[in-house]
């Protein structure tokens, strides 16, 4: 895994607020399964729209991040356009798979 998972330090309400394409990206740094997604999900990410912010954020057990937004598998993708959820993907198998969610921000 390239990029590791970092301890969440924006509230829901920071993330609403969030202007432009996102992508948060849930999931955990000893979560073999979604160490095997990522590269599937650095491929589809070669096609990012300009400007596009990902951050990956470290789910867990009593982390209100992951809760507020309903991640019950790692990873889940939650592509954002001005803070509002316009697609998901939970645990990719291919870059297909992120790509199509992703055509969803509009860009």
């Amino acid at each position: 895994m390239t990029t590791p998972y970092q301890p969440e330090d924006k509230t829901r309400a920071e993330v609403d607020a969030l202007p432009g394409p996102t992508l948060l990206e849930f999931g955990a740094n000893w979560c073999g399964i979604c160490r095997g997604a990522q590269p599937a999900i650095t491929e589809a990410l070669a096609d990012a729209p300009a400007g596009l912010r990902h951050i990956k954020v470290e789910d867990g057990s009593g982390r209100p991040l992951g809760r507020s937004f309903a991640v019950r598998l790692w990873p889940t993708l939650i592509f954002l356009q001005g803070g509002q959820e316009v697609g998901r993907v939970v645990r990719p198998g291919s870059a297909e798979d992120v790509r199509a969610q992703m055509a969803k921000l509009g860009a």
